[in-house]
């Protein structure tokens, strides 16, 4: 019994320590020119994240995996952040967000990828781009692509 209770213990304070950030307590940017403005005043390129957070499992699962980590939390330091979400329940963004992503995702996600990692300079040139996450320990290269593109 006592085993049980201290390895119990031990998981409860292993997960807790491993996700330890999510959307909410990251500096996620939802407005892309207050993001450029950013940029441009810390001299730190863009992270965009196109995500479709109600319908794209392999996002929810990305969110979980790497948004939630203290990898990402250190390495998302070097960036500034643009979550641009295109969900299915329109609910979930205002009209003038939803209009506004949408031009985001023509301009920069024009294959209409989730999820998609966008890596922008200051000066809005396309650096790098990473597609897709297929759940099986990807995670490393997803945090190769941000370590290489700072």
């Amino acid at each position: 019994m006592k085993f049980v209770a201290l390895f119990s213990l031990v998981v409860l304070l292993f997960t807790n320590g491993v996700a330890v950030e999510s959307k909410d307590s990251l500096d996620w940017k939802t407005d892309y020119e207050k993001a450029l403005k950013a940029a441009k005043k810390s001299n730190k390129n863009v992270l965009v994240y196109f995500t479709g957070s109600d319908w794209c499992t392999p996002c929810i699962q990305l969110k979980k995996d790497l948004f939630e980590t203290r990898d990402f939390a250190e390495v998302s330091k070097d960036y500034v952040l643009l979550y641009v979400d295109y969900p299915r329940n329109r609910d979930l963004l205002t009209a003038d967000e939803f209009e506004k992503n949408k031009k985001l995702i023509s301009k920069y996600n024009k294959k209409g990828v989730f999820p998609l990692l966008v890596a922008l300079s200051p000066k809005e040139k396309v650096l790098d781009e990473y597609s897709g996450y297929s759940m099986n320990g990807e995670v490393q290269y997803h945090l190769e692509f941000l370590k290489r593109n700072k």
